[in-house]
């Protein structure tokens, strides 16, 4: 008989979106529950602290069953997972108003698919959000205020080191904490909401074949639930997908979203000195166009080359009034400069009166990349770009010096593999068989296996949160 130090009927581990909504479900569904949380307070609640902080609004389920099928393409998963997914995604704005949350539509991002072309797609009617303002901890912030105000205790500083089992099944956990280690029953099961791996160097090179990145979300993304769950036979699911961003790493291991909004006389170019895509594709949670088919982007470093105009347009990375999202803006309060002075002056932005000088700089050929930008301004002077069908609306030449280079490395926002789980997300062995009393929730295991549309992820987190709580809720009940 295994001994505790304490019982739950539930217990959670991470306290972000889908910690939180598995928490409060439980918790409504009548079951005593005990968040644990890594993180000291002043830096919990994982991506979602600094995340868009909105869930797409689903407008009918059947409609989103297909449009998931479509955007996972041809890397489906379960169709119980499909499923429960296109159902627990409805509704999720009446259920945050439920608990008083001011729920408002997003008027400036999101407003329509990003994959309107998809069939499906109908179904997605905008993005909901606190308040109708994008991030700036809004989600988080009322999320802990409703685990507050329902008396669920969140453990802060107090990080899960190993799932205690009886017989193959789940019935507490380890924890590591301020009062030293200890061993917590959950007489219902263990939700793991420990998010993604982003922050772990060794499996973002194994999985994601990613060298060089920065972060642009939380640092305790280090993959403990993976470890966790892999130790007791959980099998994997889509461990490669991801979402990166257009980066530009700052003095540490966080990044700024590089966002090109202003003037279009620019380039990208790769270690050859040579260019390699559309610059102006629309970037989709990770995905872009190349070649006439959608792939992840980015996935390795490049160069930005442009010119005084695209310098003097406006600052290369979002202003908290623009976009108050990302770890280095929220919780470490760093901003880019107006007009882009600051960081040519320290060296991340590297300014040059000629382009071969520029070369020079940044180490390419400067042969190369001149004859780079001298065939792209021809593109530009005749409005067709027959390399990469950029389009023609969008080619302006790069002429008006000086010139100006960042290196841009992929902002690893989310991974979305993890421990595999099915439509009540009970979390399965490599055999597919359930392990009683583990389920998994959000970033550490995302339904998406490929391509996912705006909101798409928060919405994931608190719909099979919910889903979570409640089966783990209903295994005491039992």
């Amino acid at each position: 008989m295994t001994e505790f130090s304490e019982q739950y009927d539930v217990v959670v581990i991470g306290s972000g979106a889908a910690g939180s909504a598995a928490a409060l479900e439980a918790r409504e569904n009548g079951a005593s529950v005990l968040v644990v949380e890594k993180s000291p307070e002043s830096t919990a609640g994982g991506n979602t602290r600094v995340s868009g902080s909105g869930w797409f609004v689903n407008r009918d389920a059947d409609r989103a069953e297909v449009f998931l099928r479509t955007l996972n393409g041809p890397f489906p998963v379960a169709d119980d997972v499909v499923e429960a997914w296109a159902r627990a995604t409805v509704g999720l704005s009446d259920w945050m108003r439920s608990m008083g949350a001011d729920v408002g539509r997003s008027g400036d991002f999101h407003t329509e698919p990003e994959y309107q072309e998809l069939d499906g797609s109908d179904c997605y009617a905008g993005m909901d959000t606190i308040g109708g303002r994008m991030g700036d901890g809004l989600l988080y912030g009322f999320l802990r205020r409703a685990l507050d105000e329902r008396g669920v205790e969140v453990r802060f500083g107090t990080r899960a080191t190993a799932l205690v089992t009886d017989g193959g099944a789940v019935v507490g956990v380890d924890v590591d904490g301020p009062a030293g280690r200890s061993r917590i029953g959950a007489r219902g099961g263990v939700v793991l909401a420990t998010g993604g791996f982003s922050a772990n160097p060794q499996m973002v090179r194994d999985y994601l074949r990613v060298e060089e990145h920065a972060l642009w979300g939380s640092p305790a993304s280090t993959g403990d639930g993976h470890a966790m769950a892999q130790r007791i036979g959980a099998d994997l699911w889509h461990m490669d997908n991801m979402m990166t961003i257009t980066g530009i790493r700052g003095d540490d291991e966080f990044g700024h979203f590089l966002a090109l909004w202003g003037a279009q006389s620019y380039l990208w170019v790769g270690d050859d000195g040579r260019r390699f895509i559309d610059e102006t594709a629309t970037p989709k949670h990770g995905h872009t166009v190349r070649s006439g088919r959608h792939e992840l982007f980015p996935t390795r470093a490049f160069h930005l080359i442009f010119d005084e105009a695209v310098r003097s347009a406006g600052p290369l990375s979002p202003t908290p009034d623009v976009l108050p999202v990302g770890w280095n803006m929220l919780m470490k309060d760093t901003r880019w400069s107006a007009d882009n002075s600051a960081e040519i002056e320290s060296g991340m932005i590297v300014r040059a009166d000629t382009l071969a000088e520029l070369a020079d700089a940044i180490g390419l050929d400067a042969d190369v990349l001149v004859r780079s930008v001298e065939t792209y301004n021809q593109a530009c002077d005749d409005g067709v770009d027959d390399l990469f069908g950029r389009a023609a609306a969008t080619l302006a030449a790069v002429r008006r010096g000086p010139f100006y280079a960042v290196r841009v490395t992929p902002l690893l926002g989310w991974s979305n593999g993890g421990p595999r789980r099915d439509g009540r997300s009970r979390v399965l062995r490599t055999d597919g068989s359930v392990i009683d009393g583990l389920y998994a929730a959000g970033e550490v295991s995302s339904t998406y296996s490929w391509r996912k549309d705006g909101g798409f992820h928060i919405a994931d987190a608190l719909a099979f949160g919910r889903v979570s709580g409640r089966e783990a809720a209903a295994r005491v009940a039992n």
